[in-house]
């Protein structure tokens, strides 16, 4: 069979009077099904990323169940197939660097598979945007379901979400946190299935999804697990079916008002970093570059108005109750285009016209009185970033938006972690700690260890922020004072690799502006510190380290963007 073949090919195989449908129809009936169901239309693929190297995705088992009952509600036939599974925690290298391993395997499965329109199952992070890549590249009717956050845990008899982890493991490197102490945390910190319950990359995800219309609005923060959950599921299988019957597909989704919406609610909810990524690769797919100016300017003007942690107080069950991601969104409409469609098929327009007005005592603040003016993100440009960084101003300390100081270089994780507690490592509260090395190429997979520790002696001494820059990325469930994402990268010889310990660093977010303050001159006598690891020579690797992009494309890989963008200058 040819691939062009292979490419035509939809569910209406199993409809053929001839040998192709007899064929098709009889072996999918060895698996049970009976003539009347393997004659069923639409067929629905059910992607499903559920895995048990993947606690965050561990409910799909049960998701799927409820998607394919949407699908036969809907007069439709529903056929389970998977796709690989990248866990954060558990990935190596990286999770990122298997994002586009993931994007890839779902465009193909959806191109050779007899299916007319496919449901997508994400939850941890690089999962949403992995389907996403594909189903876009595919070009096959699709919706999303998300996996929902998992419940809150307790914690020392408070309420506990996953962003703690970060400060008992700090108390834990200075000696403050007890043996009995540190193995009842690892007990109760993750409390069931599901994503990071809190705004971290996973939740910022689902709710692009709803912005960009390809899940179900409000279904981002319903809980893992819940009757909820599982109806949003059921409502999205027979979604799929109507989907399909409108001939609407992925890559209309994905337009330049799109995805300023998606922009504009990720800095409202101040959002995880990550998603600038995500967002810049799911652009590349339909041909578009958002570019680091629209970036600046979209994050710049954007208030922060979503008092939930990591970066506030109230829990994401709060906003949910609150209206969820819909009413953030209705916060900021005179920033939005109303008229971008949502996956059922309304406008937001209409979405927001039909909402009940959310309290101002909520985790929802007014749009004339935000958290803060400026965004949730800062996208940052100058002489040490040149193709740009960002920076979550969220959860950062208000006095590092302006911030200089000299250079203590880390390169790459193992010299941070021989160093980084040292009474000797020449060091103070006003230093900048950079880490180099972990970027795109040279992490490989720009892996998620940018939030550097604050050492050790200065913990001791109350300081709890500190100025961090790196190439890498940072966890969505992370805060704190950190400079991500630096492009070009230190391994492909970005000024980052030209650093020096002492050298003065300036951050200017009001700006826009990240700057090494080292004469020209002198940068052009270095000798460049990319870390001089050889690729792989073969396999994934190889692959990956010859044709990932930088984090300002998306870090997609140069040949799955979209032809219409590939070999063309796009404004930055």
């Amino acid at each position: 069979m040819s691939q062009e073949h292979i490419h035509r090919l939809d569910g209406r195989i199993f409809g053929d009077p001839g040998a192709d449908g007899m064929v098709h129809r009889a072996f999918l009936r060895a698996e049970g099904y009976t003539a009347e169901e393997v004659r069923r239309h639409p067929v629905i693929g059910i992607c499903t990323s559920w895995s048990e190297l993947n606690p965050c995705n561990s409910g799909f088992r049960d998701l799927a169940a409820a998607v394919k009952r949407g699908v036969e509600a809907a007069g439709g036939l529903a056929l389970e197939f998977p796709t690989i599974s990248i866990s954060e925690p558990f990935s190596r290298p990286s999770s990122m660097y298997l994002r586009n391993l993931l994007a890839m395997d779902v465009e193909e499965t959806i191109l050779a598979s007899p299916i007319d329109g496919v449901v997508l199952l994400g939850g941890c992070d690089k999962t949403v945007p992995g389907v996403l890549m594909g189903a876009i590249s595919a070009g096959m009717p699709a919706v999303l379901v998300t996996a929902g956050p998992r419940p809150v845990a307790c914690w020392q008899g408070e309420p506990t979400t996953v962003d703690a982890q970060w400060d008992v493991i700090d108390q834990r490197r200075v000696g403050a946190l007890s043996d009995e102490d540190w193995a009842a945390f690892e007990g109760v910190i993750h409390s069931g299935p599901g994503t990071c319950n809190v705004m971290g990359t996973a939740t910022t995800m689902a709710a692009i999804g709803e912005l960009l219309g390809f899940a179900l609005p409000g279904s981002a923060l319903a809980p893992a697990a819940a009757p909820e959950r599982d109806a949003i599921a059921e409502e999205s299988g027979r979604l799929i079916v109507d989907v399909v019957s409108r001939g609407v597909r992925p890559r209309s989704r994905i337009t330049m008002e799109s995805l300023e919406n998606a922009v504009r609610v990720t800095c409202a909810l101040g959002g995880s970093t990550n998603a600038l990524i995500h967002l810049e690769a799911l652009a590349g797919r339909a041909g578009l570059r958002i570019g680091h100016e629209r970036l600046r300017e979209w994050s710049r003007s954007t208030p922060f108005i979503t008092d939930v942690k990591p970066n506030g107080k109230a829990l994401l069950s709060d906003l949910d109750a609150a209206g969820g991601i819909p009413a953030v969104a209705a916060r900021i409409r005179h920033l939005l285009h109303e008229h971008v469609a949502t996956a059922e098929g309304r406008t937001w327009g209409e979405v927001f016209d039909g909402l009940a007005p959310a309290s101002v005592d909520g985790p929802i603040a007014d749009a004339a009185e935000p958290l803060t003016p400026d965004g949730g993100i800062s996208v940052l440009r100058g002489s040490l970033a040149p193709g740009g960084a960002v920076m979550k101003l969220a959860g950062a300390a208000a006095s590092a938006r302006r911030h200089r100081g000299r250079a203590v270089v880390f390169d790459g994780v193992a010299d941070m972690w021989s160093r980084i507690d040292r009474d000797d490592l020449d060091v103070d509260a006003d230093s900048v700690l950079v880490l180099r090395g972990v970027g795109v190429k040279g992490g490989p997979g720009i892996p998620e260890v940018g939030h550097v520790p604050i050492p050790a002696k200065l913990v001791r001494a109350g300081v709890t922020d500190m100025l961090r820059v790196t190439d890498a990325r940072m966890s969505g469930t992370s805060s704190g004072s950190v400079v991500l994402h630096v492009s070009p990268e230190a391994a492909v010889g970005g000024p980052l690799a030209l650093v020096r310990d002492g050298d003065e660093i300036e951050l200017d977010t009001h700006a826009g502006r990240l700057d090494l303050l080292v004469p020209a001159e002198e940068l052009a006598a270095r000798a460049p510190v990319t870390g001089g690891v050889a690729p792989p020579r073969r396999g994934w690797g190889s692959l990956y380290a010859r044709h990932a992009l930088q984090p300002d494309e998306g870090c997609d890989f140069d040949f799955l963007v979209d032809e219409d963008l590939r070999g063309r200058e796009v404004p930055s």
